[in-house]
């Protein structure tokens, strides 16, 4: 009976809600700053008198602080625990966004945005885990339902709250609006989440961490630097992927000659988690990362709606994303992780291959807001039957690292999606511009810009200007449905990891 008394679900429902309230407003303000920052990027060139290559480190710099952040999370909750790294975490997150808010050079703000990253990473790991312990296994899809909230919901509204912040008031409030929150997350958090007594004396792998790390770094800064300098034409990237590889293939030597490894690599020989965190990598990763990212672009570029409307349309699909992840979570517990992954991948890859590309400049703004309900609900479905897989199928012990592995594929994945969305839009804007050139009869249009000269009263040179631009508008148009497209693509290859999931036979007390 004492023994039962310790399980950390067993509170009252009182203690479950304020506990679970508290730790999700810390995970919601960690991943909706992501997409939020993302908004406002291109307006601080002027601000930080820096073009959009300098500024394009903002988001770098963050995402390579809380993907080597992450390296170290799993040693810190075991050595000081969930609550303290949570509450360290939302402290730094909290006073870096302060400092963000008061920078005024470019030098200034990716400082803090590192340390933000840092607290980003601690943030998301922490909760994870607190909020899976406060629910009885019956009902931890649930728990991972709710956490989605956070998690899917969160960056398909950053660009609603971010357009609504710049509009409005200022690129600042976008941190500062963090500090508030962070300050009474640390302090209701001090007061009221449990205390924990078991902590762990671990050795930590230094040499391992500063390898994987330092691959990390060359991974992340390469996709950064690709989209910017070319893949295939730039020395610099072809020397960061080297160096990426190198530091790769030393850690792994690091880890085989270690007493003491880094990351216990037995977790992929159970087929679930293995299956589960390649669905996670490309679905999540590879795949939605570019829909969060081409969707505001869409509707800014494409239907040239301000960025606070663009927000606001986006938000249509956002709400189905928050609507049914509890939903996906109670649907876990029921039927299973499996049968729900399943039912999420159809609906995902089905929306995103025969919805989503019909999307274009001629698409009435509320029938694009409809079309892409589905895609939400499909998200919505998504995580809490992943994340209730990955967990079941990890070893009670080893849960915060397979939250660690979750969130770093996570990172390096979307860093991956938003390059290929990047390189993607480019290309095929391209593309069809070159396409369109060819099929042109060059004295047809001769003629027609001629008459548009006389009836315009313009020069022939801005008449060509005005036909280029509009070349390029119309390019850019088509180029979309190839960029939908090739989204879609990498949902159907991580829908072939749903498939190997029905292949193998699960242990009946997971319940998957």
């Amino acid at each position: 009976m004492n023994e039962q008394a310790k399980k950390p679900w067993d509170i009252t429902t009182k203690e479950r809600t304020l506990f679970s309230v508290i730790v999700m407003t810390g995970a919601f303000m960690a991943i909706l700053d992501t997409t939020v920052v993302d908004v406002i990027v291109p307006k601080l060139t002027g601000p930080l008198s820096s073009d959009m290559y300098g500024v394009q480190w903002i988001i770098t710099s963050y995402m390579v602080s809380a993907a080597i952040a992450l390296l170290v999370t799993e040693y810190l909750i075991k050595r000081f625990g969930s609550k303290g790294v949570f509450l360290l975490g939302v402290l730094l997150f909290s006073i870096a966004s302060l400092f963000c808010g008061t920078s005024d050079t470019l030098e200034e703000i990716i400082l803090f945005r590192i340390i933000q990253g840092f607290g980003e990473a601690l943030i998301m790991v922490t909760s994870h885990i607190m909020i899976f312990s406060y629910f009885p296994p019956h009902q931890q899809g649930l728990a991972m339902g709710i956490f989605g909230l956070g998690v899917s919901f969160a960056p398909a509204l950053g660009p609603t709250i971010g357009g609504y912040l710049t509009e409005y008031y200022n690129w600042r409030m976008v941190f500062f609006i963090n500090v508030p929150v962070g300050m009474l997350l640390v302090l209701s958090g001090w007061l009221y989440l449990p205390k924990e007594k078991n902590f762990e004396k671990l050795n930590f792998n230094f040499i391992s961490f500063f390898l994987l790390g330092l691959a990390t770094v060359f991974l992340l800064v390469m996709l950064s630097r690709g989209q910017q300098l070319g893949w295939f034409h730039s020395i610099e990237v072809g020397v960061l992927f080297i160096s990426a590889l190198v530091a790769f293939v030393l850690y792994a030597l690091s880890e085989l000659n270690s007493r003491y490894t880094l990351i216990d690599f037995s977790l992929f020989k159970n087929p679930f988690f293995a299956n589960g965190i390649m669905i996670y990598f490309f679905i999540l990763g590879f795949s939605m990362y570019q829909y969060f990212y081409l969707l505001p672009v869409y509707y800014e570029h494409i239907k040239m709606l301000p960025t606070f409307e663009a927000g606001i349309a986006v938000f249509a699909f956002a709400v189905f994303i928050g609507l049914f992840s509890p939903f996906a979570g109670i649907l876990s517990d029921k039927i299973g992780a499996r049968k729900t992954v399943a039912i999420a991948a159809v609906v995902y890859v089905g929306a995103s291959l025969l919805l989503l590309p019909t999307l274009n400049y001629y698409t009435p703004l509320t029938q694009a807001m409809l079309l892409t309900i589905p895609f939400g609900i499909g998200m919505g479905l998504f995580f809490a039957p992943v994340t209730v897989l990955l967990l079941q199928n990890a070893p009670q012990n080893k849960g915060e690292l397979a939250i660690v592995l979750m969130d770093y594929f996570r990172f390096v994945g979307g860093s991956f999606g938003t390059a290929l969305a990047t390189n993607n839009m480019e290309y095929f804007k391209n593309l069809h511009f070159q396409n369109m050139q060819e099929l042109q009869n060059f004295e047809y249009v001769s003629l027609y810009l001629e008459r548009l000269k006389e009836n315009l009263g313009i020069s022939i040179e801005q008449i060509k200007a005005i036909f280029g631009n509009y070349e390029m508008f119309m390019s850019f148009n088509y180029g979309f449905y190839n960029t939908f497209m090739h989204a879609s693509y990498w949902g159907i290859l991580g829908s072939f990891f749903v498939v190997l999931l029905f292949v193998f036979k699960p242990k009946e007390r997971l319940g998957i």
